[in-house]
């Protein structure tokens, strides 16, 4: 069996990090193909598991090699608190395209408008897939596969789709932009297939994604408070979908016409 450090110099340049036990534990969850896992304690790791995650510690039981602390710590930006990482093969940009392309589509997909908080895009990478949206694509020049992004989402990128795509690849379905200037979320329930679009912590919403909104949203914020954390923003937005979801598997929901930016869009009915 080749040792561990050379594999992981072999593979690290075209791999996806897991840093730390959680992002690996994810990962093995939804189907990552994991080349290779190392820790400083294997005995703690294994231990965590049977705590935590007992339905992958076989899994984990036979992936994890204990290296030198020293070691460990060469392979990743910061240690982390668990002493574990490892390498994950990356979804190829064709499989992902074509999930997010698939129709008809019954979870929204997540768009965030050339994103510069890396740590926040992680984090609604994990939101995504704790609601089961389709995906998460974003705009821009961050890499969503970027280390600290993956960190930030603890490895749930394995639990939906993530891409990066010009706007005008995004993929179908009525666009729902999140802006203060727009309708009150509250009165507007949002369909399965919906994208959802977040504008950048800074400047907002680009002026070429802007153009080809169908509906501008806000979400309710109390006078003088100037915004919420984008996380907030997206986590707030999924919820009310959810929430609208669930009313509409009941049947307490009617159809209702949304004005949209460049046509109007109807609920669908019932079932």
């Amino acid at each position: 069996m080749t040792d561990p450090v050379t594999r992981w110099h072999r593979l690290a340049g075209d791999t996806v990090l897991l840093d730390g036990f959680h992002a690996l534990k994810h990962a093995l969850r939804f189907g990552a193909e994991v080349p290779v896992a190392v820790t400083a304690d294997r005995a703690a790791a294994l231990a965590l598991a049977e705590e935590l995650a007992p339905d992958v510690r076989d899994a984990l039981a036979g992936l994890l090699t204990e290296v030198p602390y020293g070691t460990y710590t060469s392979f990743v930006p910061r240690p982390h608190p668990t002493a574990v990482a490892a390498l994950a093969v990356r979804p190829s940009r064709e499989s992902s395209l074509a999930k997010l392309a698939h129709t008809p589509r019954t979870t929204p997909v997540v768009v965030l408008d050339n994103p510069r908080n890396l740590g926040n895009a992680g984090a609604v990478i994990r939101l995504a897939a704790g609601f089961g949206a389709t995906g998460v694509v974003t705009t821009g020049t961050v890499d969503p596969w970027h280390p600290t992004v993956v960190r930030g989402g603890a490895g749930l990128h394995f639990a939906t789709t993530v891409e990066r795509l010009t706007a005008d690849e995004l993929p179908p379905g009525p666009l729902f932009a999140l802006d203060p200037e727009g309708d009150d979320i509250r009165g507007v329930k949002l369909p399965d297939d919906a994208v959802l679009a977040f504008g950048s912590e800074r400047t907002g919403l680009s002026a070429e994604l802007r153009a080809r909104t169908d509906h501008l949203l806000s979400l309710p914020m109390r006078p003088q408070v100037s915004s919420y954390n984008l996380a907030t923003s997206v986590a707030m937005t999924l919820y009310h979908w959810s929430f609208g979801a669930s009313l509409q598997g009941r049947g307490e929901l009617r159809d209702k016409p949304l004005r949209a930016g460049r046509r109007t869009i109807t609920a669908p009915p019932a079932s």
